[in-house]
């Protein structure tokens, strides 16, 4: 069980770390943690998470929790269906981008709400150690099936409003963005590839962040006439986009395309995350919103959106939050929002992005270190002429270039994130706070 629980969900390589009887104590601490009548579950399409599935349904059902079975789904999907029904919780049983042998649980309490580390997952990791659960119920729950597709789809799609047709080109990685796309249907024309489930991945890893994941639907769109192209990861709560040139788009650029096609419709709070470029604030600003900068990690973002009534967020990773898809991730509706964008302008997507990408960004640069509080220091020390926060790590801002520098949550490694207004700055600041952290 070492190491299975995560910062934001459990995961594990099947048959080593995670089983089955693991995975039934997890279901029955979880119904001990929450004390949960009713319960939404969806799973991925990996040969382990049906056997996952029915382990888990055992536990949780023990102790009086009524199952309601999703069958396969994207984990937005779960998320909705999560809101929708009015369950108490919800569990997706996937491991998101890991490889195939891999399988996990994504943990939520009601309206979609997550369970991470800090606010649960440490909790029933507790109760499973010490096998201090409730005991059995007297009656126990029941497991009934709800098929969350076709509601899930006519929700997405009520935020389309095409100008023209869009055809693209889409790479479902053989995992839930075959189920995440039926969205789509009706709404944008797509050419899929890789679109038959197979948890074992046969053709690539199912993560847009690995740029060399996105080389076939490239290759795709450089011999074929589309608007853009989209890569979904593996349980489609992320989404990567190639421009018709078969160019890859940052997913900053993608969280301001997206800005804009909701504050035409409403102005409001939308958040971005502060590896995010400075375009994306002002960009926000522009069309009338009030842009608001949030920590790395979905459980911070969701939460920060609820208390200001966020209506967007996105996140450098790929990750697109929607107020109306309960605060989570919905691939197809970023998918939409950029469909509209393109659909609305005669300029290819290429074109609509070059103004917005202004400056000059180093791309997020790992260091392996010893000790990341003495280096943060040591920033601290060197940059205190800077505006300085600390919403995640340390930020420093200057008037032509800013960076973050912040620890991982799960290796000894500092994360770099620097941005400037020329070239030249950007490589010459970079260089000089590496040599800090990597002294």
């Amino acid at each position: 069980m070492a190491g299975i629980f995560k910062a934001y969900d459990i995961r594990g390589i099947y048959g080593k770390t995670i089983n089955e009887d693991i995975v039934l104590k997890i279901g029955r601490a979880f119904a001990t943690f929450l004390k949960c009548k009713k319960v939404v579950v969806g799973r991925d399409m990996r040969p382990h998470s049906e056997p996952i599935f029915k382990a888990l349904c055992q536990g949780l059902t023990m102790h009086g929790a009524d199952v309601i079975d999703l069958g396969l789904c994207s984990t937005p999907m779960s998320y909705y269906a999560n809101g929708l029904l009015k369950a108490d919780a919800g569990i997706m049983i996937t491991a998101s981008h890991n490889p195939g042998e891999w399988n996990g649980l994504k943990l939520a309490r009601n309206l979609a709400i997550p369970i991470s580390g800090a606010t649960g997952i440490k909790d029933i990791e507790a109760i499973v150690e010490k096998q201090s659960f409730d005991p059995p119920a007297a009656r126990p729950g029941t497991v009934s099936k709800h098929d969350i597709v076709q509601s899930y789809c006519e929700h997405v799609r009520k935020l389309a409003h095409l100008a023209k047709p869009v055809k693209i080109a889409a790479d479902m990685a053989n995992a839930m963005g075959i189920y995440e796309a039926k969205a789509l249907a009706g709404v944008i024309e797509f050419d899929p590839i890789f679109d038959t489930l197979d948890g074992t991945f046969p053709n690539h890893e199912a993560n847009p962040l690995k740029t060399e994941t996105l080389e076939t639907l490239q290759e795709k769109i450089r011999k074929g006439k589309y608007a853009f192209g989209v890569a979904f990861d593996g349980d489609a709560d992320r989404a990567g986009f190639i421009d018709e040139k078969g160019n890859i788009v940052a997913m900053d650029m993608i969280t301001a395309l997206i800005a804009q096609d909701l504050l035409a419709k409403e102005k409001g709070v939308i958040f971005y995350d502060l590896r995010s470029s400075w375009a994306v604030k002002e960009v926000i600003e522009q069309n009338g919103g009030k842009p608001m900068m949030s920590r790395v990690g979905h459980a911070f973002i969701k939460q920060q959106m609820r208390e200001n009534n966020g209506i967007f967020a996105g996140e450098l990773s790929g990750h697109y939050y929607f107020r109306d898809n309960y605060y989570t991730e919905s691939s197809a509706m970023a998918t939409i929002c950029v469909a509209n964008i393109v659909s609305r302008s005669d300029k290819p997507l290429s074109e609509l992005i070059k103004p917005i990408k202004r400056y000059f960004a180093s791309g997020e640069i790992n260091s392996e270190v010893k000790d990341a509080a003495s280096v943060l220091d040591a920033l601290k020390e060197k940059y205190s002429d800077g505006r300085f926060f600390q919403l995640d790590g340390v930020s420093f801002e200057y008037k032509d270039w800013w960076f973050n520098v912040r620890s991982s949550n799960t290796e000894p490694l500092v994360r770099l994130n620097l941005e400037a207004k020329s070239q030249k700055l950007m490589e010459q600041k970079r260089d000089e706070i590496l040599a800090i952290i990597r002294k």
